[in-house]
C-alpha cells in the first residue's frame, strides 16, 4: 500500500495521536516545532504557511518543490511523495509524531 501524504491524512494523523505529545498543540510548550522530513534525503523542512512564515501546525502546501506530487489551481501543495513524513523538530533534531508522543 502506497502512502502519500495529504491535508486529509494529516488530520487522521492528528485524530491517531489526539491527547499525546504527537500534536502541535501538546507538544509546543515543549519546544517542539511542526516539521516534516523525507526519508530518502534526510531533509527537513519546517511547517510553513505559502507567504513562507512559520506554521504553528502541519500544513503541506508550502513544501519544497521536489516533495510536490500534485497542486492546486493557486500553487499550493496538495499531495507529497510518500517518503515525507511529519513530525517535530527540537533542538536541532526530528521527532516522528511516535517519538513526540512519548514525550508529553
Amino acid at each position: 500500500m502506497t502512502y502519500e501524504l495529504t491535508a486529509e491524512e494529516l488530520f487522521k494523523e492528528n485524530q491517531r495521536f489526539h491527547g499525546t505529545g504527537g500534536v502541535s498543540g501538546n507538544n509546543r510548550r515543549l519546544g517542539f516545532t511542526p516539521a516534516f522530513r523525507d526519508r530518502e534525503t534526510g531533509r527537513v523542512e519546517l511547517s510553513r504557511f505559502p507567504d513562507g512564515s512559520p506554521a504553528p501546525v502541519h500544513t503541506i502546501t508550502a513544501l519544497p518543490d521536489e516533495w510536490v506530487l500534485e497542486r492546486d489551481r493557486e500553487g499550493h501543495a496538495v499531495l507529497i511523495k510518500e517518503s515525507v513524513v511529519a513530525g517535530f523538530l527540537k533542538n536541532g533534531s526530528f521527532y516522528t509524531r511516535e517519538q513526540a508522543a512519548l514525550s508529553y
